[in-house]
C-alpha cells in the first residue's frame, strides 16, 4: 500500500472524530444549560405562566376583576371562588390574574428606563474618561446617596400619582446603579488588546463601542437587570400599597395587599394570595439572575 493511500485512509478515519468534537450550536447549548440548571428552568416556567396569565386574563379569569357581590364579602376559598373574595365581594383569583399584567408592566418599564439611561451614560463616561468621567462619577455618587424608594416617592410626587409615573421614578433610581456598573466594565474592556488593535486599524469610536466594548462589557449588566426586575416589582407593590401606584378600581398586587391589611384580623387569608404572588415572582427573578451569573462567570465554568 502506497503512502498516498495510507494518508487517505488515516484522514477518512480521523474525519468523524473531528466532526464529533465540534461544539454544539448555541441553541443546543442554551437548552442543555437550562435543563441542567433546575432553578433556572423552574423560574422560567413560572415567569412564562405569569406572562400567559397576564395576556389571557380576560379569557381565563373566572370573573371580571371589578365585579362586586355584596353577599359574598371576605369569603374564604371555595369551589366558586378558589382564592376567596375581598371586602367588596370581588373574586381574588381574577384580580390576581389581572394584577399580573400591571406587575410585569411596571417591572419592565422601570428596568427599561434604567437601562436606556444608565447603559449609554456609563459607556460614554467610561470610554471618554478625563474630566467627563470625574464629573459623571460624582453626579452618579450624589444620586446614589438618596435611598431609591425615597427618590421614587419624590419623583412620583412631582410627576403625579399613577403606575406609569411611579415606574418612571423607579427607573430614574435604577439608572445610576446601571451607569456605575457599565462605567466600570467599560474601563476594563477599553484597555483590552483587541480594542487597541481595532484602534490601530483605524476603527472609529462608534465602531469600537458598538462592536467591541458594549458586547464584552454587558454581561454583568444582564445579571443586574434580572435582579432589578425583582426590585422593581417590590417597588411597584410598595408604591401601590401607599396609593402612589395603581389607582382603584384597577387591580394591583400591592393594592390588594393594602386592602387585605385592613381586614387582617377578620380574614387573614386575604393577604396570602397577593403576598405569595409578590414573593414567588421576586424569587423567580432573583433565582434566574443568579443562574445567569453562574453561566456567565468564566471561573465557575472552568471548574
Amino acid at each position: 500500500m502506497t503512502d498516498t493511500n495510507m494518508t487517505a485512509i488515516t484522514e477518512s478515519r480521523a474525519e468523524p472524530a473531528t466532526r464529533s468534537t465540534l461544539p454544539p450550536p448555541n441553541r443546543f447549548r442554551f437548552w442543555a444549560w437550562l435543563w441542567s440548571d433546575k432553578r433556572a428552568l423552574i423560574s422560567l416556567l413560572y415567569l412564562s405562566l405569569l406572562v400567559l396569565a397576564a395576556i389571557f386574563a380576560p379569557l381565563v379569569a373566572p370573573y371580571p376583576p371589578n365585579e362586586q357581590n355584596l353577599m359574598d364579602l371576605l369569603m374564604p376559598p371555595s369551589a366558586e371562588h378558589w382564592l376567596g373574595t375581598d371586602d367588596l365581594g370581588r373574586d381574588t383569583l381574577s384580580r390576581l390574574m389581572y394584577g399580573s399584567y400591571n406587575a410585569l408592566y411596571a417591572a419592565s418599564l422601570a428596568v427599561g428606563i434604567g437601562v436606556a439611561i444608565g447603559v449609554p451614560l456609563g459607556v460614554f463616561i467610561g470610554f471618554v474618561g478625563g474630566w467627563i468621567d470625574e464629573l459623571g462619577s460624582r453626579i452618579i455618587d450624589g444620586v446614589l446617596a438618596f435611598p431609591p424608594i425615597v427618590l421614587a416617592v419624590a419623583v412620583t410626587g412631582a410627576l403625579g400619582i399613577g403606575l406609569t409615573n411611579a415606574m418612571i421614578a423607579v427607573g430614574f433610581a435604577f439608572a445610576p446603579v446601571l451607569a456605575r456598573t457599565m462605567r466600570a466594565q467599560t474601563l476594563v474592556v477599553k484597555n483590552a488588546l483587541y480594542v487597541e488593535a481595532a484602534t490601530g486599524f483605524g476603527a472609529s469610536r462608534l465602531h469600537l463601542i458598538l462592536r467591541h466594548i458594549l458586547p464584552n462589557a454587558i454581561q454583568p449588566v444582564i445579571v443586574e437587570i434580572t435582579l432589578m426586575l425583582a426590585v422593581a416589582l417590590l417597588a411597584e407593590a410598595g408604591l401601590s400599597f401607599l396609593s402612589l401606584g395603581v389607582q382603584p378600581p384597577e387591580s394591583s398586587w400591592g393594592g390588594m395587599l393594602a386592602r387585605a391589611y385592613h381586614y387582617v384580623e377578620v380574614a387573614p387569608a386575604q393577604m396570602y394570595a397577593p403576598g405569595f404572588a409578590i414573593l414567588f415572582t421576586a424569587l423567580a427573578f432573583n433565582t434566574l439572575g443568579e443562574s445567569i451569573r453562574v453561566l456567565l462567570d468564566p471561573t465557575i465554568k472552568r471548574r
